[in-house]
């Protein structure tokens, strides 16, 4: 009996891998299907104007040249150092104020706090476009219509719902007998935030700032509304008019791509691991 017993637990495994070349063969195909894009991208960007053409696209460079790479810097270059100057602080304050929203409406409910919640999370429902005339109208008034400024200040505003809504599910799963503790010792509610939630919330950090980078390196219809100087926009407005009237230099164009994308690629090459770790940390309450 023992024996057999043995036998069976040593079939379990097997039974359980059963067919990993399929697998294999999906995940594979997968990927060649997800990078053929870049492939393109890339390999034209590489090339000559002269030698790029709808026939040949899919062929390696017979020279490598950096001409497309190299014209798509001359061009894009201030507007990639102005989409820096944006996503950064708006990555880190939106961050901030949904990290501080999320902390009250958690740990410190108040009276109207679940109907203050409700009414913040209607933020996602709205579409950008209803509310472009009346920005605009705001923006010029306030003085910050044109500028990378304003355009920070729109992306933490509109960046509210979804960081508030993260970072609340992240603290729910904190136990209250941590914060009564620190009541206890004497910890106010701002030294409680700082001293404790904060360090903990490391994970939720990472999620939200993968989630805003993305969101707002690749925003465009923001970019072209709020600053109409083509000298002054993000790098995807930028990117847009790299297509000329008559002609389009598409290894420029493809190199452009390339650069205007490499920023988002970086942060999720390198990040991605404590972005499923951030998620999973706010999804089972402790």
């Amino acid at each position: 009996m023992a024996a057999h017993m043995a036998t069976l637990k040593m079939k379990q495994p097997n039974g359980k891998k059963r067919y990993p070349w399929f697998s294999l063969a999906v995940l594979t195909g997968a990927l060649i299907f997800f990078l053929l894009p870049m492939y393109v991208m890339i390999i034209n960007g590489l090339k000559d104007a002269q030698h790029v053409s709808l026939s040949t696209m899919w062929n390696l460079p017979e020279t490598l040249s950096a001409g497309g790479f190299e014209g798509a810097w001359k061009q894009l270059g201030p507007n990639i150092y102005n989409s820096i100057l944006m996503v950064v602080p708006a990555t880190f304050l939106s961050a901030m104020v949904g990290a501080i929203n999320g902390y009250f409406l958690s740990k410190w409910k108040f009276r109207g706090a679940d109907g203050l919640f409700t009414f913040i999370l209607f933020g996602f429902f709205i579409p950008y476009q209803v509310i472009l005339l009346p920005l605009v109208q705001f923006m010029q008034t306030v003085g910050l219509y044109g500028t990378i400024t304003g355009l920070v200040v729109v992306h933490v505003i509109y960046g509210i719902p979804v960081t508030t809504l993260i970072f609340r599910n992240f603290y729910t799963g904190v136990p209250n007998e941590l914060i009564e503790a620190a009541v206890v010792d004497g910890g106010n509610k701002y030294q409680i935030f700082s001293m404790i939630m904060f360090p903990l919330a490391v994970p939720a950090f990472v999620v939200v700032g993968i989630f805003q980078f993305t969101n707002i390196w690749n925003d465009f219809i923001f970019g072209v509304t709020v600053v109409p100087n083509p000298q002054a926009q993000p790098v995807t407005i930028a990117l847009n008019n790299l297509s000329g009237n008559f002609s389009v230099d598409w290894n420029v164009v493809m190199a452009g791509a390339v650069l205007a994308a490499l920023p988002t690629a970086i942060v999720y090459i390198f990040l991605s691991r404590y972005f499923v770790r951030g998620l999973l940390a706010g999804s089972v309450k402790g």
